[in-house]
Formats: C-alpha cells, structure tokens, sequence
C-alpha cells in the first residue's frame, strides 16, 4: 500500500500549516483565550469565514449536502496542521463531530439546510449528546422528547456541549417514543437554557438545559444511537490527527530547546540520556501518527467493526503515546515547562483534554476487547 501523500494532498496540508502559521499563531490564541475570561469569545468568525473559503469546512462532506465529497483522510490532514498552533476556531466540535452527527442522522434535505451555511462559514453547530450519567454510552439517555403539534418539545440537560456556547443550532439526542433520536433546536430558543464553562485547554464549552424547547426531529424516529456512534467514532480518530499535530510541535519545541540550552558550557542536546528520552518521544509520536493514519483512513469503511477497532486502537495510543510526549516536553524543559508563560504547556492540557474526549483509554480498551471474536480461542 501506498502511504505517500498525493500532491493535492501535500498542498492542502501546506496551506492549512502556512495558514496556522501566519493567520493564527500561538500569540494569538494566548490573546483569545484572555479575551475569552471576560465574554467568552474564544475564537473569531472572521477566521472562520476564512477557514470556509478556502473549502475546508466541507472536505470531506458529500457533494450532494454542499461538500466537497473527499476523503475523511484529506480532513485529517488540516486538522494536524491546525493543530501546530492550537487554532481554536471549532472545526473537530462543529464540522467533524457535528457536522458527521447530521451526515448519517438526518435525511438529505435537512443535512443540507443545516450544513450548508456552516460550510459557507456563517453558522457553526454544536452537538448536545452527553449526560451526567451516561460517561460515553450514547444510548444512556434521560433528555424525553414529546411530540407536540408538528414538531417535538425536549426537556432534560446535556453537558460538556463543545462549541455549545456560541453554536447558531444544537443538534440533540433525547429519548422519544419510538427510541433516542436526534432533533435539531435553534440555540436561542426560549427554552435553551445555557451555561458556559472554561476548559482547562483554554477554550469553553457549556452545561444545556432544555425546558421544553421547540425542536425538530431528523432523519428517522428511535435512529439516533447509530448516527451518534458514527460521528463520535468520527471526531475520535480527527482527536487523533490533532493529537499527532500537537506532538509533533511538542517534538521540534523540545528539540530546538535542548540545542540552545547550556550547562557548564554544553548544549544539554548533546547528554546522551537526553538524547535516549527524544528518541523515545519519537518513536511514540510516529506511532500515534501511523494508528491516526489507518484510524481515518477506515473511517468510512463499510465495516463497522473494522471502524471501531481501528478508531479505539488510535485513541489508546493517543492516551499512552501522546501522553508520554507531552509528559516528556514538560520535564525536559525543565522549571520554565512548568510555567503558563511558556507555550508547551499550552499543548500538554489540549493533550489531556483530547484524551478524554469521545473515550477515554479505559473506554477503548473496554471496547476493543468486547470485539466479536477477541477471545475465541483463549478461553
């Protein structure tokens, strides 16, 4: 198998770390993430706009809901790069999980009414599925659905909602009569209490409450679970690209560190017990790029157990591999890696908070070893 990238592919991961790079650096995520303490603004629609001329809002969307119709790799390719600088624009909570949650639940008409203004980069959704009770089973739902007039009504409280502080439209699992479903509810409806939270990656999400709030059902009555599984699988293998963008910048930050940082007169680079842990930091950051890499690459494959296990295989290494690199970035900078002023911590806690994000390595190893077949034979 082939695993070079075509050239339109290494043009498009260009532009996308030419863009992180001039558009939105570090500086300016550490100025939005202050701005965001005091009214909650974390990032801008302006870049956002940008982001959907440049066509990377609808990558790998299909063509008849306004996409591009590429594939979910393609995406992942961005994603990575943006990464590189910690761009806070919402593309892995609306486009990737979102977005997804609409792609399979939703019939064509409604995918298309809702993704195709955020495509063009007016709106962005947020995805309202989990609960307090339900840790990462998508069918532990308690929000009820009534049916009322045309449309429904939704009570009960999600929480953790990404992008749910500034989403336009909330897509939202709730348990109606013939099973959980999803319903799309415009955010400002009366009904829509919501509660914003600081993250410890700097960015915000929110805690939701629905009081009987106006809703639409999408797709088909009691499908919601299937839909849901499909974009959560989706958005953990897109926390796997960025997780490998972040380690690979951990990477090249602690080595540029260990070349321009003397003791007795010698760059600490040259310690050979130094050199061992970077190695060590490599080996791992290769790793979790190639399980990413067969992660969105089965993505869309027509087998779902193939999907799952490539996904939860992905996700443990994040938690082991892109740990140990981010572990290993703050200690070998020392005392300044501790600090907020210097930029590694920055990408530990997004590093620690994509670990948790749509299973964590518990739930993932739970999950792979429940595979058909994982233990025929052993007992």
């Amino acid at each position: 198998m082939d695993f070079n990238l075509s050239n339109e592919q290494r043009m498009l991961a260009d532009a996308a770390a030419s863009f992180a790079k001039k558009t939105s650096p570090v500086e300016r995520f550490r100025k939005l993430r202050s701005t965001s303490e005091r009214d909650g603004k974390g990032w801008e629609p302006a870049i956002w706009k940008q982001m959907a001329d440049l066509g990377w809002l609808g990558l790998f969307f299909p063509e008849d809901v306004g996409g591009l119709g590429l594939s979910f790799f393609d995406a992942s390719l961005v994603i990575g790069k943006l990464a590189s600088t910690l761009v806070p624009e919402p593309y892995l909570s609306s486009v990737v999980l979102a977005g997804s949650a609409v792609v399979h639940g939703a019939t064509k008409a409604q995918a298309k009414e809702l993704l195709e203004p955020m495509i063009e980069g007016n709106t962005s959704l947020a995805l309202a599925w989990a609960e307090r009770q339900g840790r990462y089973d998508t069918s532990d739902v308690t929000t009820t659905a009534k049916a009322e007039g045309s449309g429904f009504v939704l009570t009960g409280e999600k929480v953790f909602v990404l992008n749910g502080d500034r989403a336009e439209t909330l897509i939202v699992s709730a348990r109606a009569p013939g099973g959980v479903s999803l319903f799309a509810v415009d955010a400002k409806d009366k009904g829509v209490q919501i509660q914003r939270i600081k993250t410890m990656d700097g960015l915000t999400a929110a805690n939701i409450r629905f009081e009987v709030a106006q809703a639409r059902i999408l797709g088909t009555e009691g499908k919601g679970v299937a839909a849901l599984d499909r974009a959560l699988d989706t958005a953990a293998a897109a926390a796997c690209a960025e997780g490998h963008g972040l380690a690979l910048t951990m990477l090249d930050m602690t080595n540029g560190y260990l070349k321009q940082r003397k003791q007795f007169n010698v760059a600490i680079g040259t310690f050979q017990a130094l050199q061992h842990r970077m190695v060590d930091m490599f080996v791992r950051t290769q790793l979790l790029e190639s399980t990413s890499i067969l992660a969105s690459m089965k993505i869309d494959d027509a087998d779902a157990e193939e999907r799952r296990r490539a996904v939860s295989i992905a996700k443990v290494q994040l938690a082991v591999g892109g740990k140990y690199v981010a572990a290993q970035a703050i200690q070998l900078h020392g005392g300044i890696g501790v600090t907020d002023e210097h930029d590694v911590g920055l990408y530990f806690k997004r590093m620690t908070v994509l670990n948790a994000l749509f299973g964590d390595e518990e739930h993932h190893v739970g999950r792979f070893i429940r595979r058909p077949g994982f233990t025929e034979g052993v007992f």
